[in-house]
């Protein structure tokens, strides 16, 4: 992972806060359709006012999964996508309903569960072992089940097990990750999580990490602008100067500087300029 670099939170808003506005006519609204993991983490907190600021621009977050967030910008209704489910985002690309893709930032998954860990799983190597411990322990289990990033990772982890889960053990919340980290903690289940937003909530959660540093842990964040022709109110402009945002300098350092004053540790690495293979 790439070394944090602790920066003065307080000046660096700072700094940006002051950065001269740009172009865009203030009063327009921006709607950006993304993962609830950048609302739950509290990264959209910092990010929205002073994108807003800069911009003199109106930013709108719609945070769902990352299925739907997606499905929205498809459908004309959103003018720029910040998402983490890579082979999706690149169908969409290669159907010409998104543009030009750009690595954001990157954080990973974590297997969470009770300190008792009655599957016994903690420390194992392989996130996908350790769901067939789950599975054969019959121990609770808690699925966003809502065809997001997180859900599309789980679902491949089972595919790999061989175990089509079900109930009573295996639950599905149908909601995004900070509600599903709540349900796994009033039902002492396993769960799922980006670490980021099991981070940011982790002072409520009884929850303990258990599994971690797994390869196919890794959980990349991508930019996306909206193709104009998904709809007549995609703004092509609007939806550019976010992402072009999101991969200036001075967000990436925001980005790295995020967490490490409350957590000691950065919730997202930024990668921006990166490519897939690089990683």
């Amino acid at each position: 992972m790439a070394p944090v670099i602790v920066f003065g939170l307080g000046l660096l808003l700072l700094v940006l806060g002051w950065a001269p506005a740009g172009a865009q006519p203030p009063g327009s609204t921006v709607v950006l359709s993304t993962t609830t993991s950048t609302q739950d983490s509290g990264l959209l907190d910092v990010l929205v006012p002073l994108f807003e600021r800069q911009s003199g621009l109106t930013l709108k977050p719609v945070s769902v999964g990352t299925g739907q967030a997606l499905a929205l910008a498809a459908r004309g209704e959103a003018d720029v996508v910040l998402v983490h489910a890579p082979a999706l985002e690149k169908k969409y690309l290669a159907e010409g309903k998104l543009l030009n893709r750009r690595l954001v930032m990157y954080n990973d998954f974590v297997v969470v569960g009770p300190t008792s860990d009655p599957a016994k799983i903690r420390g194992e190597p392989r996130a996908a072992a350790a769901l067939a411990k789950i599975a054969a322990a019959g121990a609770r289990f808690v699925s966003r089940g809502d065809k997001s990033g997180t859900h599309l990772l789980e679902q491949a982890l089972w595919k790999e097990t061989g175990v089509t889960p079900a109930a009573p053990w295996y639950i599905e919340s149908g909601q995004g990750m900070g509600a599903t980290l709540g349900i796994a903690d009033d039902r002492r289940a396993y769960t799922l999580t980006d670490r980021a937003t099991y981070l940011a909530l982790s002072r409520r959660l009884a929850l303990t990490t258990l599994v971690e540093g797994d390869r196919a842990l890794f959980n990349v964040y991508s930019v996306m602008e909206v193709n104009p022709a998904n709809g007549p109110r995609v703004s092509a402009t609007g939806g550019k100067a976010f992402a072009d945002f999101m991969v200036a300098p001075a967000t990436q350092a925001l980005i790295r500087a995020f967490g490490v004053e409350k957590f000691g540790r950065a919730l997202f690495v930024p990668i921006a300029g990166k490519k897939d293979e690089d990683l």
